[in-house]
């Protein structure tokens, strides 16, 4: 019996452990990772506090009920916590497994909340694999081979103003990336969620904003939208808010998320959403991102990034913070280039919509010395491609 494979040429590298910045494999080799399971493990692998934090609940107690049915101290902590982290309109968390679930439960929320129809999401937009957050993806490679799909769903180019004037008085929400990742990070620019708050506030749709990626310290900030002066109405979260542990959430205001508790009573259910041990790890997680003075330093380390990779085949380096895309000139150089890293000890990935680009999202506990040897890595790659 295999296991079922995400892409025919994936590399199917055989980790044994992680501590920190580093995977070693089966063999003993070590490799330093500037993915972080894709924007994870924010804090590091292994993080000693969040494995105290997980011990601690498993010894008390796992799954016990459906979520949202008993009281389980876990997840009240947690919510609390995230209230506490953000505006005071977004004071209430649905807790989830996934990215692609906190997308589906916000889906289902706006709708039911503006009782309209419409989703409007961005070309080249990411939010999940699962039949609603395949809708809103903006590409029609990953979508067409499951077609059809959820009905009423339209795009619009991510930073195009003119295209604003789509969003109406019919329109349930409108879904969008803080930062576009998988679009090989593209941030948003002169104000643009400023303005699209501002459309939807008054043709009464909710801005949905996914802060799965930039999430919890990626940018330098606690979450990206604070660095554009903007509070969506619905924000969701995944990858970095458990700690290496899967769990999601979709957070809004009290009045919004009470919509779904009553017309139907459960309008939205899972069983493991929330699970205890991974919102243990959550809270770990959040209390070293919020003490150690690590979110503080992001900033820095992505501008160290950027000013030690200059290369004739680097095109440019863009992004804010450690969510960063270096821009190659082809498709064929970036996946070489990956390649040669891995084999070198250093472990980078592409995006799905930005093929020419590598990823790189460490650890934000990634040292300026571990940066420094990383840069060294992705420059040698290049000179043997070029």
């Amino acid at each position: 019996m295999t296991l079922a494979r995400t892409a025919i040429d994936s590399p199917n590298l055989p980790i044994l452990s992680a501590e920190g910045v580093y995977l070693y494999d089966e063999s003993g080799k070590k490799y330093l990772d500037l993915i972080a399971g894709i924007a994870v493990n924010n804090v590091g692998h292994s993080h000693p506090k969040v494995i105290q934090a997980v011990k601690e609940q498993v010894q008390r107690h796992a799954h016990v009920m459906v979520y949202g049915e008993f009281s389980q101290r876990p997840q009240q902590q947690l919510a609390a916590k995230l209230a506490e982290l953000l505006p005071s309109s977004l004071s209430c968390s649905y807790l989830v497994n996934s990215g692609s679930e906190a997308a589906e439960g916000a889906l289902k929320l706006a709708r039911k909340h503006t009782n309209r129809t419409e989703i409007l999401s961005c070309v080249n937009g990411y939010h999940g694999s699962t039949f609603g957050a395949l809708s809103t993806m903006g590409n029609e490679l990953y979508k067409s081979p499951f077609k059809p799909l959820l009905p009423d769903v339209s795009h619009i180019q991510f930073n195009e103003e003119q295209e604003l004037d789509r969003i109406t008085d019919h329109t349930a929400c409108v879904l969008m990336e803080t930062i576009q990742g998988e679009a090989g990070t593209i941030a948003p620019i002169n104000d643009y969620l400023i303005k699209v708050k501002e459309r939807c506030q008054s043709v009464g749709a909710l801005l949905i904003l996914d802060e799965i990626q930039t999430g919890f310290g990626r940018t330098g900030k606690m979450f990206g939208f604070e660095n554009y002066n903007v509070i969506p109405d619905v924000v969701l979260f995944a990858k970095a808010l458990g700690g290496g542990y899967p769990l999601g959430a979709f957070t809004s205001s009290e009045e919004i998320m009470n919509c779904l508790s009553d017309d139907p009573p459960l309008g939205h259910i899972t069983t493991f959403g929330g699970h205890p041990v991974s919102c243990a790890a959550a809270i770990a997680n959040i209390e070293i991102l919020s003490s150690d003075g690590i979110v503080e330093n992001v900033k820095d380390k992505g501008e160290l990034f950027k000013s030690l990779l200059h290369h004739d085949l680097i095109a440019e380096v863009r992004g804010i913070g450690l969510m960063l895309a270096v821009q190659l000139q082809n498709a064929d150089q970036a996946h070489r280039s990956m390649d040669i890293c891995r084999e070198l000890g250093l472990i980078t990935d592409w995006f799905l919509f930005a093929d020419d680009c590598l990823r790189i999202a460490p650890p934000l506990t990634i040292s300026e010395e571990e940066i420094d040897a990383a840069c060294k890595i992705i420059l040698r790659s290049l000179d043997r491609i070029g």
